[in-house]
C-alpha cells in the first residue's frame, strides 16, 4: 500500500457546508470514502493557516488516490494538493535507477 498526503484549504461554501453538517460526520464520510476505494485513513487533521485540513491515507494503486483527489476538487469545496509519501525503501530504488542528466546550459 502507498500512503499519500491530502492538504485540503476550504472555499467559503465548503467551509459553510462542514460547519452546517458537523466536521465529525465530515470525517467519517470521507473515511467511508476511501475505504470503499479500497484503502485506508490514517490520519485526518484539522489545523489553522494556509491547509485547513491534513489527511494521509493508504491505497493499493496510485488510481484510486488520483481518482479521490480529482473527486475533492470536483467538489468546488476545497483546493486540493496530492502528495505521495514515500519510505527511504522508495527513495534508494529511485537513486538506484537514476538516469545520467545534465543541468541546462552545461
Amino acid at each position: 500500500m502507498a500512503r499519500y498526503l491530502y492538504r485540503l484549504q476550504y472555499t467559503k461554501a465548503g467551509l459553510e457546508g462542514t460547519v452546517k453538517e458537523g466536521f465529525r460526520k465530515r470525517e467519517d464520510f470521507f473515511r467511508k470514502t476511501v475505504k470503499g476505494l479500497g484503502g485506508s485513513t490514517e490520519s485526518a487533521n484539522w489545523a489553522y493557516g494556509d491547509t485547513d485540513i491534513f489527511i494521509i491515507t493508504d491505497f493499493p494503486e496510485a488510481e484510486a488516490a488520483t481518482g479521490l483527489a480529482l473527486a475533492l476538487a470536483l467538489t468546488g469545496s476545497f483546493r486540493v494538493t496530492t502528495t505521495p509519501l514515500l519510505t527511504a525503501k522508495d527513495m534508494d530504488a529511485g537513486a538506484a535507477r537514476m538516469p545520467a542528466y545534465r543541468a541546462p546550459g552545461t
